[in-house]
């Protein structure tokens, strides 16, 4: 059996208290220094990454904008949403006003609701939401698409036989035209499918013209799935004007 000397310092730091102070008073040394440095290096690092970024963001052209995409067109063409937008291609991604592109894509009529953001490294990306027509309104003598709020945003050289008609004085309010709207979307199907237009003149003052002749003064929107009903019990009873416009007390002309 071999056996190995033992380490005379060991033994020696054993019963030498100064020498274990001396140790741990490097150790805590190296560890002050260590902890200087360490923040020292993370500070460094830190301001060479800010750096770095303010140059790709501003002054590189790696983050410059090289596409756009349009999604949700149908009436409008991508190339008319571009033409609105007026994104600068090549411009700073980071620096783009978002804003002022989509309230230049917003200010298009068949336009109900756009979406702007940065498509990171180099692209733009335009959701737009476009107007859904309820219904053809003829205002002297065109034919124009409306959208549930009453917004004209397209015309017709022939009106679609397929949506209910709305006749209206060039005057008409936005106002009064999104009551008649109203209306017409709380008709039943069954009986929109007997009326032959819309007509109306102001707030309060819608009528409706029977595919038989018959007038119907329906006045406001307000409880109109009550004076939808009322109309059709009425109906029954042939007569030249049906008044729904106080439901509760509808009145019946013969002439």
């Amino acid at each position: 059996m071999i056996t190995l000397p033992r380490n005379p310092l060991k033994g020696t730091e054993r019963r030498d208290p100064a020498a274990r102070s001396r140790r741990r008073f490097a150790r805590r040394q190296w560890l002050r220094r260590w902890l200087v440095w360490r923040y020292v290096i993370g500070s460094v690092l830190l301001v060479v990454l800010t750096v770095v970024g303010v140059w790709l963001v501003f002054f590189s052209t790696t983050l410059t904008v090289k596409h756009v995409d349009v999604q949700g067109e149908s009436l409008l063409s991508r190339q008319r949403i571009l033409a609105a937008a007026e994104v600068p291609m090549g411009g700073h991604l980071a620096q783009l006003d978002l804003g002022a592109i989509r309230t230049r894509v917003a200010g298009m009529a068949p336009v109900k609701h756009v979406d702007v953001s940065r498509e990171w490294p180099d692209g733009v990306l335009i959701k737009v939401t476009e107007r859904q027509p309820v219904a053809v309104v003829q205002i002297a003598g065109r034919y124009q698409a409306m959208d549930s709020a009453g917004v004209l945003f397209r015309s017709y050289v022939h009106p679609p036989t397929t949506m209910p008609r709305v006749v209206s004085p060039a005057t008409v309010s936005s106002g009064a035209l999104a009551e008649a709207a109203r209306v017409i979307a709380s008709l039943p199907s069954g009986l929109a499918a007997r009326v032959d237009h819309v007509g109306v003149r102001g707030i309060d003052e819608v009528t409706l013209t029977m595919r038989g002749g018959a007038t119907v003064i329906w006045g406001s929107d307000a409880q109109s799935s009550l004076k939808a009903e009322v109309l059709v019990r009425l109906l029954a009873h042939p007569a030249h004007t049906y008044d729904v416009s106080v439901p509760g007390q509808p009145v019946t002309s013969a002439r």
